[in-house]
């Protein structure tokens, strides 16, 4: 079989002003980057219409480290709506070059199910990976500036939290010194990076419903303490204009279409295991304007991306999935066992979620592990259906989408129970997660987090939801432990405000937000040969 990059390089393409006439966007209304790429404006958006829409959300159980297969189950989904005559778009999220020249690869699907140019979209793309990472380091860049030019003034900072970010796998950068030498070269101080997905301008791009929404979330930054000890704020510095600036082509939609020809909106990239795992509310609302059934993702797990889905992004948007499809494999359930699916679907089901089980099949599945998994999706009255997504494309999901609509047709879910409410102690809330979808005795704060929960409250930004930072691997927060575990705690070691993104982060185990590079990255294989990129899987 041919290669992910080979089926999407030998794919023929419509044009994406045919793309976009399917949706009936207007050229017009299109900003092109080159022939099958395009941003479209975010005014576009019809709340009446995306008040009709179907949304469904596509989690998984817990993945081995080759992933579940999500985003190839998403795009061959939608592929196998339009198939059926349904209006259907995609809304995913974009790629970060991490992972792409590290160990997991790009992130545009795989097979005969992509979003393509599969090289384009993991690379460079639109420029909004770039865009972010630009507006965090001005940022930091301007804080340092402001701290230099007002240290004779008396003013100073007890503490800066925030670090720089890079979108690139760098360990060597994950605590760093900056301001060393002459006086000329400013304040020397402890910093640090951070990879670009876990960034909280990324959070707030993709948690902004529009322009203005954008400018007020980027105000509220905190980026440390004065010498007063007062949250110091963005709006301070005097320059959220400068970084509107340098956001505003970023902050509309990227129009691209699948091996299929279906329209995907793709935009933001915020990681599920550092951050909350969803592509832009705008992208979403974008499609659910155009599309009369909507594919989404969350990241890795439903523990992490589902539940941060529901609790955060559709709490935040006003909207709420018909129906949540749980990919698993084989492989997965080799590794984690089948009471770990079980307890996906549980989590879900907490949350008034109608779930379908979908089997991410490959060609060296056997029956008998087939039929393992069905009979046992049937015993618990969990809705079932084999996908081959990856081989077949649009034809491999029809059976799956046709228990979908099904389901919308008598029984979808009309409402979110989320884990908890927003008035809840923070510390009440982590535990709420920790305990009710990870399944944990009790949760452990370190002094760090006590002591930040304690700013937090103080003032006064108890009342935003939470979004907890751990490994994707297992429901503890130690990766090495995998299944369906009991008896457990989980530790919290650190705790961030992002007032901007309007969400507290709080930081599980040893999980770190800037991520290393493997003994053999992806990018000792990825080449241009005779003009043609090879090797990016």
């Amino acid at each position: 079989m041919k290669s992910d990059l080979e089926i999407s390089q030998s794919t023929p393409k419509e044009s994406i002003f045919d793309i976009a006439s399917k949706l009936n966007i207007s050229a017009d209304g299109l900003e092109p980057y080159g022939k099958y790429i395009a941003k479209v404006p975010f005014s576009l958006i019809d709340d009446e219409r995306v008040n009709k829409s179907h949304l469904i959300l596509v989690t998984a159980m817990s993945p081995t480290r080759a992933g579940i297969g999500k985003t190839t189950v998403c795009i061959g989904l939608s592929m196998a709506l339009n198939r059926m005559n349904r209006k259907s778009v995609l809304a995913l999220r974009e790629p970060s070059l991490g992972p792409c020249f590290g160990m997991k690869g790009g992130a545009t699907g795989g097979g005969y199910s992509q979003v393509i140019p599969m090289e384009k979209i993991n690379l460079h793309f639109t420029g909004d990976f770039h865009a972010i990472t630009s507006a965090h380091n001005m940022i930091a860049a301007l804080l340092d500036n402001y701290i230099y030019q007002h240290r004779d003034d008396g003013f100073f900072m007890k503490e800066v939290t925030w670090k720089r970010v890079l979108d690139v796998n760098d360990r060597n950068l994950r605590n760093i010194v900056t301001g060393l030498g002459k006086k000329s070269n400013g304040v020397t101080m402890e910093s640090g990076f951070d990879i670009t997905p876990a960034s909280e301008i990324m959070a707030i791009l993709c948690l902004s419903c529009d322009e203005e929404d954008l400018r007020q979330r980027i105000d509220n930054i905190i980026l440390g303490i004065d010498g007063e000890g007062k949250p110091f704020h963005v709006s301070q510095l005097g320059v959220t204009g400068s970084i509107i600036a340098l956001l505003m082509d970023a902050l509309h939609p990227n129009l691209v279409q699948t091996t299929e020809h279906t329209s995907a909106f793709v935009h933001g990239g915020p990681f599920a295991n550092i951050a909350h795992g969803c592509n832009s509310i705008i992208a979403t609302k974008m499609a659910m304007t155009y599309g009369d059934y909507v594919v989404t993702e969350a990241g890795f797990g439903a523990d992490l991306g589902a539940e941060k889905f529901l609790d955060i992004k559709c709490r935040t948007a006003g909207i709420h999935p018909v129906v949540c499809v749980l990919v698993c494999t084989t492989r997965g359930i080799d590794v984690h066992g089948l009471d770990n699916l079980d307890r996906h679907i549980e989590n879900l089901q907490k949350m008034n979620q109608r779930v379908v089980v979908t089997l991410n099949r490959f060609a060296t599945d056997t029956d008998e592990q087939v039929e393992e998994i069905m009979a046992h999706c049937q015993q618990k009255g969990v809705a079932f259906a084999i996908n081959e997504a990856f081989m077949k494309g649009g034809e491999g999901c029809l059976e799956l989408a046709q228990v979908i609509t099904d389901m919308i047709g008598t029984n979808p879910s009309d409402h979110i129970e989320y884990v908890y409410s927003l008035d809840e102690k923070v510390e009440d809330k982590i535990s709420r997660v920790a305990q009710e979808i990870y399944r944990a005795d009790k949760v452990l704060f370190k002094p760090t987090a006590k002591r930040k929960l304690e700013q937090i409250k103080e003032w006064g930004f108890e009342n935003l939801p939470v979004c907890i930072a751990k490994t994707q691997y297992s429901f503890t927060d130690d990766a090495k432990i995998m299944g369906a575990p009991e008896h457990f705690n989980i530790t919290i070691r650190d705790v961030e405000l992002n007032a901007g993104a309007g969400m507290i982060v709080a930081i599980a185990g040893e999980m770190l937000r800037m991520p290393g590079l493997p003994k053999s990255p992806q990018a000792e294989r990825i080449d241009v040969v005779d003009g043609v990129l090879t090797g990016l899987s």
